[in-house]
């Protein structure tokens, strides 16, 4: 009996499967590349609107105006104030050269000690730092100083609340607006008609 294995007619099917599996992996991966696509297109579309919203610039811009104007500040309290106000206190040097020896260091000159902060600190002496710490205090209330000042001339100019005073509710004692009618913790009313309900 002859083998119809080998025959042309039983090899012409195998291939027409084989092609159409080929044609079906083709076709099932065109909606996955499709869909990886439009994934990769929704993330980057997101991605743009995310950096692009007015939200986001707004605050970028703020940031970057707050970092220049508190640059801005703390020159001017370490390099126009302080001076000065080391001329008329008998500090004999700049505030911020100011620090107290705890432990000198092994090469500490014998006579007078060190003369600045950064000579102590290279022989390895244990330091406090005073006058460092006073001028960055100065320089956190000037920097506070001028942020409110800047915000009541803004307040005053353009009618925008941005310095909001509070008070303290006679009920719960949360702080609340001065103009609010009612607390917005506990519904009192701040008019005192609680009290002549009772």
């Amino acid at each position: 009996m002859a083998d119809r294995s080998n025959s042309p007619h039983n090899r012409e099917p195998s291939a027409a499967a084989a092609a159409a599996g080929a044609a079906s992996e083709s076709s099932e991966e065109q909606p996955l590349l499709e869909e990886s696509r439009r994934r990769v297109e929704k993330i980057v579309n997101g991605f743009i609107d995310f950096a692009f919203q007015g939200n986001v610039l707004e605050i970028a811009f703020g940031l970057i105006v707050a970092s220049m104007f508190t640059a801005l500040v703390t020159s001017f309290v370490s390099d126009i104030l302080l001076p000065p106000l080391s001329v008329l206190l008998p500090l004999n040097k700049n505030l911020e050269e100011k620090f107290a020896v705890l432990r000198p260091g092994p090469n500490r000159p014998p006579h007078g000690g060190y003369n600045t902060l950064q000579q102590a600190q290279d022989d390895g002496a244990v330091v406090m730092a005073y006058g460092l710490f006073i001028n960055k205090a100065l320089n956190f209330v000037g920097v506070g100083f001028s942020l409110y000042l800047l915000a009541s001339v803004y307040q005053w100019i353009s009618h925008d609340p941005i310095i909001k005073h509070t008070v303290k509710c006679q009920y719960c004692r949360k702080s609340i607006s001065d103009k609010a009618l009612r607390c917005v913790n506990c519904t009192s009313w701040q008019d005192g008609r609680e009290d002549r309900v009772r």
